[in-house]
């Protein structure tokens, strides 16, 4: 079997360790070999088992204490300690060689956008052979303000730009809304990033002398035409297969598998 590796981003609050815990039950469920790293220096609370921990090679504590940076120069200063000490990452992976691994992100999000450390760290791991592909959460609340929404397509677009990974998109957190939401087509302006429709609502609520900068903006991503968002409703098991099933086909896990035997002891005894 090969080697796959999901990198869950998004900022801070978007549903990232929600999601690692939700894949980590499905998965489970479906008796599938999943394991979860933690590259967030600063986390502190888990609601998932933790197979590897950045917080055992470096804690964000530790940076400022020694260094006196603030959190956000201290998160930087780990993550770029964590490429500086790949050894120690890449001992501690090859316990799970066979296995799936979901890597929980920390919440800033220019690590995505603009420094090339997480970039690096995807070269890193495909080196090592791994699969990866790329998660970009965002949640739900901003589907009431097409404005946040248009910063929110161009985080997603500067990451997959940065990145250059398979890379899926996700509105998080589908289940505070009424039942039924990922199927409104009110809200499908905004899975499908409709450039056109979004802009025309911030075009009619925002003074003229922003319109030429809401059309340059949309200029820019009409030209990328790559961000489209799916939305991930955790309350909702055919959800979570769903987002499940698009991720798996992002980074090909399974076609090396052989056909599973349906001749095996549970069947035989009815034979």
């Amino acid at each position: 079997m090969g080697k796959y590796a999901t990198l869950v981003m998004g900022p801070a609050g978007s549903g990232k360790s929600t999601y690692c815990s939700t894949m980590y039950k499905h998965c489970e469920n479906a008796k599938r070999s999943i394991h979860i790293v933690n590259l967030d220096p600063a986390a502190e609370i888990f609601n998932y088992p933790v197979s590897i921990d950045i917080r055992d090679l470096i804690t964000i504590d530790d940076v400022m204490d020694t260094l006196g940076y603030g959190p956000n120069g201290s998160l930087v200063y780990c993550m770029e300690y964590l490429l500086g000490n790949k050894d120690w990452l890449n001992n501690k992976l090859g316990d799970f060689d066979e296995d799936y691994l979901i890597f929980d992100l920390p919440g800033q999000i220019e690590l995505y956008t603009h420094i090339n450390v997480m970039k690096n760290l995807v070269k890193t791991l495909q080196d090592w052979g791994y699969n990866v592909c790329a998660l970009y959460l965002v949640d739900s609340s901003f589907l009431t303000d097409s404005g946040k929404f248009i910063s929110v397509i161009l985080q997603a677009l500067s990451a997959m730009i940065h990145l250059e990974l398979p890379h899926t998109n996700l509105i998080t957190k589908m289940d505070l809304l009424p039942p039924g939401s990922e199927n409104d087509d009110r809200f499908a302006p905004f899975f499908d990033a409709d450039i056109l429709t979004l802009m025309d609502h911030i075009r009619r609520t925002t003074p003229k002398r922003y319109h030429n900068l809401n059309i340059a903006l949309a200029e820019l991503i009409d030209d990328f035409n790559m961000v489209t968002f799916l939305p991930l409703n955790v309350q909702d098991e055919e959800s979570i297969t769903n987002i499940m099933s698009h991720v798996d086909f992002s980074m090909q896990y399974g076609e090396d598998l052989e056909p599973k035997d349906l001749l095996n002891d549970e069947y035989e005894d009815f034979l």
